[in-house]
């Protein structure tokens, strides 16, 4: 009698590190490894020696490394053993709601934690509220009575990119660091670095283009290098991060700005075009920007006038405006300031 197995056909093992986007591969595993911090990298190395920490507030540009530091202090911290049972991650722009605060960061702040007797070990947990500005006031609010009611036993580690709208009374409580966009000279290093690790040869034009694109991200670059890569292979020009990170080239900027010297009609017919070919409005928009700032033959005046143009066009795209209406005022605007 033959009897059926009814265990599953095994799968191919596929190594993790393979799949995993270059961001997380090369996020930094100690404090140490972060990049252009230096300040806040020599404060947490000293709470990192002493065991303690304080409630912490961490604010800046995207990219720069506010998350990373934190994951990187606790893994060296409580280890692989107690990192899971000792940190609770939240992105508070999905989870922003008063309800969570009482439920979910309630619930985990007020267990207590086993004393071990590694003294590099603190007896503390700790819970990162990524993108924390996200945060309703109610929330922030009752936030406050429970970093208040709870910080024996639990540190809290607020994340955001405007330290503005996070409230007064819980900005006090916790000690601010500002992170910087990340130099030129690092942010070359780094992704040096990462083109060796994957063995991909990249030219000069092209490292200078990927940090120009990313204006100080450092998280952007290393995606766009990434995405290079899979489209192109292990060799990256200039022109190819162009294709990819969706930059107008400069010979497009320079026919708009043409175009802004002649007929209504043909800013009518550029606007259309630009929407055709698929540039992207908000990349129209900051391009032109910088490009007509550097423009020694354009008055201080009319510079001031076209920036006003441009914001007002800027924020109606971020409201949802029409993007073909909105390119057409803002080129028409410009010309009508650059031909008066």
């Amino acid at each position: 009698m033959f009897v059926q197995s009814t265990l599953a056909p095994q799968k191919p093992v596929v190594e993790v590190t393979q799949t995993l986007p270059w961001v997380e591969k090369y996020r930094p595993q100690k404090i140490d490894e972060l990049a252009h911090q230096e300040e806040i990298v020599n404060a947490l190395q000293t709470s990192l020696s002493s065991g303690s920490l304080p409630h912490l507030l961490f604010y800046g540009p995207p990219g720069t490394g506010k998350t990373s530091a934190i994951l990187a202090i606790a893994k060296q911290m409580f280890g692989p053993d107690l990192y899971k049972s000792r940190v609770l991650e939240l992105n508070a722009s999905d989870d922003r709601g008063i309800n969570v605060v009482r439920e979910k960061i309630k619930k985990f702040a007020q267990v207590a934690v086993t004393k071990y007797q590694n003294a590099q070990c603190p007896n503390f947990k700790i819970i990162i509220l990524d993108e924390a500005d996200s945060l309703t006031s109610d929330a922030q609010s009752a936030l406050r009575r429970v970093i208040e009611k709870y910080t024996k036993v639990t540190r809290f580690c607020l994340i955001c990119n405007y330290i503005s709208k996070i409230i007064d009374p819980l900005a006090s409580r916790c000690a601010k660091f500002r992170f910087k966009p990340i130099s030129e000279e690092a942010h070359l290093n780094r992704l040096k670095y990462i083109c060796e690790q994957e063995r991909i040869n990249c030219t000069n034009d092209a490292f200078s283009l990927l940090i120009q694109v990313s204006e100080g991200d450092l998280r952007k670059s290393i995606t766009a290098l990434q995405s290079t890569s899979k489209l192109h292979g292990d060799w990256i020009s200039d022109q190819m991060v162009l294709d990819v990170a969706a930059v107008i080239p400069a010979d497009v900027i320079n026919q708009i700005y043409q175009s802004l010297q002649g007929t209504f009609e043909e800013v009518q017919q550029l606007s259309a075009d630009l929407i055709l070919e698929g540039f992207q409005p908000d990349s129209i928009i900051f391009q032109l920007f910088d490009f007509l700032l550097s423009r020694q033959e354009i008055s201080d005046i009319k510079k001031a006038k076209i920036v006003e143009v441009l914001a007002e066009v800027d924020y109606g795209l971020v409201a949802g405006g029409n993007e073909s209406l909105l390119i057409l005022k803002a080129l028409s605007s410009i010309q009508e300031i650059l031909n008066n």
